[in-house]
């Protein structure tokens, strides 16, 4: 018997969901990339296509939901290229069938490419317009991104939950003790840096790309944290390659918003705690089928001695000096 958060959740459901807003569904139905919720494009009789989005149940409080859907919100209203939720009767959040769900205006678009300075840069602006709104007001209802909820508790959970085989678990129990010692290191380097509303998980599939510039989308992990969370995930490559990469990406956030240089000793600790922070997401949606199929090597030595291997590397990388772009 199905169990998981989303087996209720059928093809028809989601049409009545969308219908119950009163729009006029014409049947077509299809699934978009996502795990952590569902998300849905459908055919409209009369309109161009539309995108819905259900929610993970238990996941975000409605106050957490409807506080991202207003940040959004704010920065749609200041010509930021940006998806937000759509009201519909005077509400950006619907329940139907015990599901809690949006609807979108679908805009599509491709990678933007890396490799061009000039496209860094354009995407740097508008992260700076984005943290220049952020700044204005903290969240009240969604976490701070910290070294207790993104790596204490996580490596905690994978450690006391069974995914990681017997003859490994004091090999990573050890290896993850000693990079977060080393995050620990990297921000009292820091110090006492700003922490803002964020995009949160600003990585190249959350950027779409069209003549037009950029457009970012999926708000769902905004929460509080520093400015450089949203810029690292953009960087890739050998250190001089990344040096470049951040050159040039700074080059336009600084039009918009100041970047406080000493956060950049955080940008390989923010790289650490997403590695435990990712593996023990996919361990607690390990119910969810579509986990399984989409991650068949999780359970596997090969993948915890890759995890290994990665924090080791982590480490080092944390004892050098950050990227500095003067």
């Amino acid at each position: 018997m199905e169990t998981h958060a989303f087996a209720g959740l059928t093809p028809d459901h989601v049409l009545d969901a969308v219908d119950s807003l009163g729009l006029r569904s014409d049947g077509r139905l299809l699934a978009l990339n996502s795990y952590e919720n569902r998300v849905y494009q459908i055919g409209m009789e009369d309109s161009a296509p539309i995108v819905a989005k259900f929610y993970r149940p238990q996941r975000w409080s409605d106050a957490a939901i409807l506080e991202e859907h207003a940040f959004v919100s704010d920065l749609a209203s200041r010509e930021i290229p940006v998806v937000p939720a759509l009201a519909m009767h005077n509400r950006t959040l619907h329940t139907h069938a015990g599901f809690r769900f949006s609807v979108f205006a679908k805009h599509g678009g491709r990678a933007p490419e890396l490799d061009h300075p000039a496209t860094l840069a354009w995407l740097g602006r508008f992260i700076g317009r984005i943290h220049a709104v952020g700044a204005i007001a903290p969240y009240q209802h969604r976490p701070t991104l910290d070294i207790a909820s993104f790596g204490e508790e996580p490596g905690a959970y994978l450690l006391s939950h069974d995914f990681i085989p017997i003859e490994l678990v004091e090999v990573y129990r050890g290896v993850v003790a000693q990079a977060l010692d080393g995050v620990r290191h990297c921000f009292d380097r820091a110090g006492a840096v700003a922490s803002l509303r964020l995009h949160g998980d600003c990585h190249i599939g959350n950027v779409l790309w069209t003549d037009a510039g950029p457009h970012f989308v999926d708000f769902d992990d905004s929460r509080m944290g520093p400015a450089v969370q949203d810029l690292w995930m953009l960087l890739s490559g050998e250190r001089n390659e990344m040096t470049r990469q951040l050159a040039d990406l700074l080059a336009g956030y600084e039009d918009f918003h100041d970047f406080d240089p000493r956060e950049l000793h955080l940008i390989e600790a923010l790289r650490t705690l997403r590695l435990i922070h990712y593996a023990a997401w996919i361990a607690r949606r390990w119910d969810d089928p579509a986990f399984p199929a989409a991650f068949p090597w999780f359970n596997t030595q090969r993948y915890w001695q890759d995890r290994i291997l990665e924090l080791r590397e982590q480490i080092a990388l944390m004892d050098e000096p950050p990227l500095w772009v003067g």
